[in-house]
């Protein structure tokens, strides 16, 4: 597991490294903010159509194997790419084409890294891993997104690419040397194939996912959440430059601070012992009403208050909803409902955005926090509220002319 986290640790360097140098390639070659978006649009669409697909492979085939063929593949396109930049050859026609190949290898890749980190710890210390790699995710995103800049001023932009071909080439080595812990769920295979028989298909795994209320309703959270909630790049961004009457820097200062909340949050979800979606819901409304106050701040100072625990709270939140998305299925099921998930999650990133900048149009900054921190909070409310009816209904037992339950030694026994 350490060697694990530290190859992840490098190959999501590499890969924010990567993401910050594209956009800034694309807008060198185009002058166009359209185009960095549609390059975007283009690397995360094909897990909108292949996920299940992915999701499937990964149930099928091994995860060692498949993890290590994956990264190995996203290394050789990050290499042509960095090939073609030096050359001073890369057009825009190419660049979507690569990132196009980079999302399609990235629907196997996804679940096959993350059903193999859980597996090499005991099942009960699923969570603590989860909010490990949420942690070893938000330092690799910090370091790699600082070192994008050095990387570019120094050795040009072909190096970022380069650098980012090495990480994945570096997970790929390590992932022979890894070993399921005792006590961990039975890794997929041909031998999890056989068992769970011929009907492995992905239509099972929509049928299981669709089937299991839990799940829905972490879907149902997740996606109030991602729409109205959490995009405090676009959100924050807006309120800190216009009524807060802030500049670049405290905005720069707004999103350090997310950073920190982010790693700390991840830290606390570690601790998680019994995560639900209960848990999920709980959380996901305490951040609701956290961004109803940050629109509502009368100056940075308390905005940078409450900044913290909404990060906290959304990364605790986001480590259980993973905990209980990655072991509530069988193990055989697991990667086709995380193509699923995969599935839902592009329809929110790529819908959100422009749903909530609509929003912020009618409304403002601040108005679009409070309106989506009471959405938010109102409909998991509600929600809770009528799940805790329908577990509390009576329930209604046969009984004889003279008031007896009928059956009840059969009840006792059953007892």
């Amino acid at each position: 597991m350490r060697w694990w986290s530290v190859a992840n640790f490098v190959s999501n360097a590499g890969t924010w490294m990567q993401l910050t140098v594209q956009n800034l390639l694309v807008l060198q070659i185009t002058g166009s903010a359209a185009a960095t978006g549609l390059s975007m649009s283009v690397q995360a669409g094909p897990a909108l159509f292949m996920s299940l697909l992915g999701g499937a492979a990964v149930d099928r085939w091994s995860r060692r194997l498949t993890a290590a063929v994956s990264q190995t593949l996203l290394g050789a396109v990050a290499f042509v790419t960095a090939v073609l930049v030096a050359l001073d050859r890369l057009d825009m026609t190419s660049l979507l084409v690569l990132a196009a190949v980079t999302g399609a290898i990235a629907t196997v890749d996804g679940p096959a890294c993350a059903l193999l980190g859980n597996d090499l710890v005991p099942a009960e210390d699923v969570p603590s891993a989860i909010g490990i790699g949420s942690m070893v995710h938000s330092a690799g995103r910090l370091v790699g997104t600082a070192l994008a800049g050095v990387t570019v001023g120094f050795l040009g932009t072909a190096a970022a690419y380069a650098a980012n071909g090495l990480s994945f080439l570096f997970v790929a080595a390590v992932v022979p040397f890894l070993r399921p812990a005792p006590g961990a769920a039975a890794p997929a295979g041909p031998e999890a194939t056989v068992a769970a028989g011929p009907g492995t298909t992905v239509r099972e795994g929509l049928r299981f996912f669709a089937a299991r209320p839990r799940l829905v309703a972490l879907a149902g959270i997740t996606g109030i959440s991602s729409v109205f909630g959490r995009n405090y790049g676009l959100t924050l961004a807006v309120l800190v430059t216009g009524p807060l009457a802030g500049g670049a820097g405290a905005f720069g200062t707004v999103s350090a601070v997310l950073a920190v909340g982010g790693i700390l949050g991840a830290f606390l979800g570690a601790r998680l012992r019994r995560p639900s979606v209960r848990l999920v819901g709980t959380l996901a409304a305490a951040g609701a009403l956290l961004q109803l106050a940050a629109g509502l701040s009368p100056s940075l100072a308390v905005l940078l208050v409450l900044v913290l625990p909404m990060a906290v709270v959304e990364s605790v939140s986001d480590t259980a909803g993973t905990a209980v998305l990655q072991t509530d299925p069988p193990a055989h099921l697991r990667g086709r409902v995380l193509g699923v998930w995969s599935s839902i999650g592009t329809v929110w990133s790529l819908g959100g955005p422009p749903a909530l900048g609509l929003l912020m149009e009618l409304a403002g900054a601040r108005g679009a926090l409070v309106t989506g921190g009471l959405f938010i909070a109102g409909a998991i409310g509600a929600g809770l509220l009528v799940r805790g009816r329908r577990t509390l209904e009576p329930v209604s037992l046969p009984t004889k002319p003279g008031g007896e339950v009928a059956g009840r030694e059969a009840l006792s026994t059953a007892a």
